[in-house]
This record gives structure tokens, sequence and C-alpha cells, in this order.
């Protein structure tokens, strides 16, 4: 059942969304003969026309995170029908389309961000309301994947319960109240370091010297298996803390140099291991069917869900968060994705194929962690004694890889592990440097002449990884994924409005925009009442002035875009194509 249920539903991902992203393009005026700013605005740095596989394995890689992996496994206390359910139609008609949306308004408004779009359509106090939201949500977004990454290195489960026995080297171990422990996290560390430090050499190939894409590919595969081999024999272990000054320190660096010397090269490396690991979930799947096994958790299990994280309407589609729908997504699109666009066709096949992909990634998460978890051991790892998503994965995927193909759990772990970890650092990196971006623009919307500590990039990159490492030590795991869940949605709606508005502008159709933002409006505000009053209240003050915060900046914008969207609609206006087939794009480079 769970193989033909699996594959199904990735079929009818990819065969509808063929026929619906051609109908948005069309609707839309997508345009091959028309220059993009990559190409009219090459500065070596941000602008920077880059080989559609390599851009998609970079959009990819960045949207995908911890998100696809992490939100289903904890929706998963709800039954795995109904995230499975939301996983579909969600990704395709939801998320998909807000990617896509995004993506192209941001290519054809010179790779600007939607805040800034949102300037020159909604007006300046949208625009400064529109920044401030998302400058905080990417400290919510860097803040929750930093805790989850330093808890994922440093997690372990008992050796015995993996097939380990004495003597055994795959993991390094230690004692725990007379029990050895496998400390499952030190191989993907050392892999993402070397991954890292080999990151420049990678993108001086293609980028300076022009190598052709397959024979990078090549190489990154080579640097991906080396790393994996030096984890093995050189594991790194450290404490939370430390890990979170180290991954902090990186993204640092990562969100000040050229986007060509570690951020996209690191990417493009990093990416082989998620195909990879979409790879293996595909056949884990399979392999699942073809040995007889199924669900070990219920279809639907819906009083402990309700009992643990609130009634399944909102919280269900709060907690999936990235695999259905993403608003994080418009700002990778805006931040860096519309800078290295070479034609507008390859915006949708970056855009809308990249969100169905990460949407097989969840559901492909969901059916192993469904057939490998049962109702207890899920509740022991998730609820007692320590919040832990990422080890209910690597357990889920270890335990389904041994049903399917008789290997031990120890293999599918370290798996687990080594997708997790590259998802998480990919998306910090990426999303510090956003929030770059976004302050600099913050700054000079503020200020009349923008102080000249606060123009340089440097410093703005250390004000995002400073607010995302204090913010990190602020709530558990799951205290901090729900805000973030909720206000990642409620972007999401802010960006499908935006994307509405700059169509409705042009005349063309934009209701497949409004209605999924309706929508996503009406379940992350009901969330966000309901987090500030049962969550956050008396319990966690920082949480909940941002609670408050994010949902009033983020309404007041949809308010603003809503009423700008009836005004179109009863004046006719039209505002004439801002950029006719063949001509440069007209906006200036920051």
């Amino acid at each position: 059942m769970v193989t033909i249920l699996f594959l199904a539903a990735v079929a009818l991902l990819f065969l509808l969304g063929r026929l619906y992203s051609a109908r948005l393009a069309r609707g839309m005026g997508e345009d091959p003969a028309r220059s993009t700013p990559s190409v009219t605005m090459s500065d070596g740095r941000d602008y920077v026309p880059t080989p559609t596989g390599v851009v998609f394995a970079h959009h990819f890689a960045s949207i995908a995170g911890a998100g696809p992996i992490l939100g289903p496994v904890i929706a998963l206390a709800y039954g795995w029908l109904p995230a499975f359910l939301w996983l579909f139609v969600g990704g395709l008609l939801f998320g998909a389309v807000h990617d896509f949306g995004a993506l192209y308004v941001s290519m054809r408004e010179g790779g600007r961000s939607l805040a800034t779009v949102a300037r020159r359509y909604l007006g300046r106090p949208a625009f400064a309301m529109m920044i401030a939201f998302t400058v905080i949500m990417l400290v919510f977004v860097t803040a929750s994947f930093l805790s989850i990454s330093a808890t994922a290195l440093t997690s372990s489960l008992p050796a015995d319960d993996l097939g380990l026995g004495e003597g055994q080297r795959l993991f390094r171990e230690k004692i725990v109240d007379g029990k050895r422990m496998a400390v499952i996290g030190g191989v993907a560390s050392t892999s993402v370091i070397v991954i890292t430090c080999l990151a420049p050499l990678m993108g001086w190939l293609y980028v300076k010297r022009g190598t052709a894409v397959w024979k990078c590919s090549l190489l990154a595969l080579a640097i991906a298996v080396l790393s994996v081999l030096l984890g093995l024999r050189f594991p790194v272990t450290m404490g939370e803390t430390p890990w979170k000054l180290v991954l902090s320190a990186y993204v640092l660096v990562a969100a000040g140099a050229p986007v060509w010397l570690l951020l996209q090269p690191r990417d493009f490396v990093n990416v082989h291991f998620l195909y990879a690991g979409l790879a293996l979930l595909v056949a884990v799947v399979v392999g699942l069917g073809c040995a007889g096994s199924s669900f070990q958790y219920p279809a639907l299990h819906l009083a402990e869900g309700s009992g643990r994280h609130g009634p399944v309407w909102p919280m269900l589609f709060v907690l999936v968060a990235c695999g259905a729908i993403s608003g994080f997504h418009a700002l990778c699109a805006g931040g860096t994705t519309s800078k290295q666009i070479k034609t507008e066709p390859d915006a949708r096949r970056v855009g809308y194929y990249a969100m169905l992909l990460e949407t097989v990634l969840a559901l492909g998460v969901l059916c192993v962690a469904a057939c490998g978890l049962a109702p207890a051991k899920y509740a022991s790892i998730m609820f007692a004694p320590k919040e832990n998503p990422a080890l209910a994965f690597a357990w889920g995927l270890g335990a389904s890889t041994e049903a399917a193909f008789g290997v031990s759990k120890a293999w599918g772990a370290l798996f687990a592990m080594l997708i997790l970890e590259g998802f998480v650092v990919t998306t910090l990196d990426t999303a510090v440097r956003l929030n770059r971006y976004l302050l600099e623009e913050l700054w000079a919307t503020l200020f009349g002449q923008v102080p000249r500590v606060l123009r340089h990039y440097w410093v703005n990159s250390a004000i995002a990884a400073g607010a995302m490492f204090l913010v990190s030590s602020q709530g558990t795991v799951l205290q901090i994924w729900k805000i973030f869940g909720s206000g990642n949605q409620l972007l999401a709606a802010m960006g499908l409005f935006t994307v509405a508005v700059w169509l409705a502008a042009r005349g063309r159709p934009w209701l497949f925009a409004a209605l999924p933002a309706a929508f996503m409006v009406a379940t992350t505000a009901f969330a966000m009442i309901r987090a500030f009053f049962v969550s956050y209240l008396g319990k966690n003050a920082v949480l909940a002035v941002s609670d408050v915060a994010v949902l009033l900046l983020g309404g007041a914008v949809v308010v603003i875009a809503a009423a700008r969207l009836a005004g179109r609609g009863r004046s006719g206006s039209v505002a004439p194509e801002d950029n006719p087939p063949g001509k440069e794009n007209p906006c200036p480079p920051r």
C-alpha cells in the first residue's frame, strides 16, 4: 500500500504540475526573448548568469532545508493521512504557485525582493512593514534550524537498538546510565566541514574557468564521497553550544563572501547528497512495498495530535511547513535565485519544479517515518525527555531501511543525518545572506543617509548571524518551530498577495495567487493567536512579543494588499508591461 500510494502521488504531482505550470506561465506573460537581470546587471558578486542545472541545485538546496524533513515528522502526531493529503494539495496548488510567482516577479523587477516590489505596488508603509516582518521571520527561520542542527549533531541512540555490537567503529560511543550510546552526528559533521573547505575550488572551476557542469558534477560526487569516508575515519563531535558558535561563524563568512565563492558551490556539492537522499527515500519506500511492510503509525491519530499540538486546523498546516508552502522560498527566489536565472522559462523550471521536488521529499520522509515509527517509539523520541524530530527521522529511516533491505538500522540513521545536516547548513547560509540583503534595504528605508557602518555588508551579516544565535537559546525546538511555521506561512500569503497585485496591475489573471493567500491568512492568524495564549503568554516573553509583532506586521500588509487588489478590480487600471519582449530590464542595479 505504501509504495503504490507514494508512487501514484509523485506521478500525479509532476503530470498535473506540468499542465498547470504551463498555464500559469502563459497567464503571467513568460517570454523567452526577454533579457533577465543576471545578464543585464551582471556584477560578478550577486548577479551571475548561471547554468540552469547549477541554479536549480542551489535553489532546491536552499529552499528545502530541514522544513520538509522535520515538518512531516512533527505533524505525524495526527496520523500520516492528514499530512499526506495536505502535502499533495498544498505542494501542487499552493507552494509551487507561490514559488514560481515569486521568482518570476522578482526576476521581472530586476532581481529585487518581493518587499521591494511591494514598495512599488503597495506603497512605502507596506514596504517598511514587510521588510521588518521578513527580517524577524528570517531570524526565527535561522534560529530554529540552528537549534535543530546543534541538537542533531549531538544526538545519540542506544548502540544495541541500532544493531551495533561491541567494538563497532561506525559511530563514536559514550556511556549513559551504563548503556552504550552511539553518537550519530559525528560523520555528518566532518562531511559538512570537508565540503565547505573544498567549495571555493568548485566555484572557481565552473564560474571563473567555465568548466562544463557535468565535469563539475563528477567532481562534486567525488568530494561528497570523500567527505563521508573522512567522516567515518575522523568523526567530529562537540557540544550543542560549540556547534552553534561554529555554524554561526561559518554563515557569517558565507553571507558576506561573493556568492560564487562559498554559497553557490557548497550548495552545488551538497545537493548531490540531497539527490542521493531522495533516491534512497524512493528506494526504501519501494523496498517496503516489495518486502510486504506497511505503516506502523496509524492513518488517523487525531486525539494524540490534538493533545500534543492543538486542533488539526490550523496546527497541522502550520507544523507541516515547507513541504506544502513556505514564504521563505520567496526570499530565496528574490534574494539569490532571481539574480542567477539566465532566461525567463528557467524561472518556471526552477521555481515550480523545485517546489514539487521538495514535496516529493516531504512525502518520502512521511512514508518512511510512518513505516519505521510505532506510536510508542515516536512519542518517546518526540516528547520525552527532549523534543528531537531529527532523531525521530533518523530512527524512522533506519528502521525502514532495515525492513526494506535487511541492513542494519545504523546505516539508515547515518544517511538520515547526512541528508538532514546538508539541508540545514544550506538553508542557514542562504537565509543569513538574505537577511543581509533585507537589512540593507531596511536601513535605506529608515535613514535618509544610511550611516557608513550600516552600509558595510560584513556588519549586516554579523547582525543577522548574531540575532540567529541569540534567539536560538530562547525556547525549545517545538516552541520556536510553531512561531516559525506560522509566520512562514503568513509570509507566503503576503508573497502570494504581492504577486496577485503585480499581475492585476498588468491586467493579467490573479485569482490563482489570491485564493491560496486568503486561505493561508485565515490559517496562520488563528494559529498565531492560539499560540500566543496557549504557548507563549506568561511562559516566554521573547516569543510572546515576537508572535504579536509578526501577526500585526503581516496582517497590516495583507490588508493593504487586499485593498489594493479590490481597487484594481473596481478601477480597471492597468500598468503597462515594464519590460517589453527583447528589451533589457530597466531597473538599475542596487
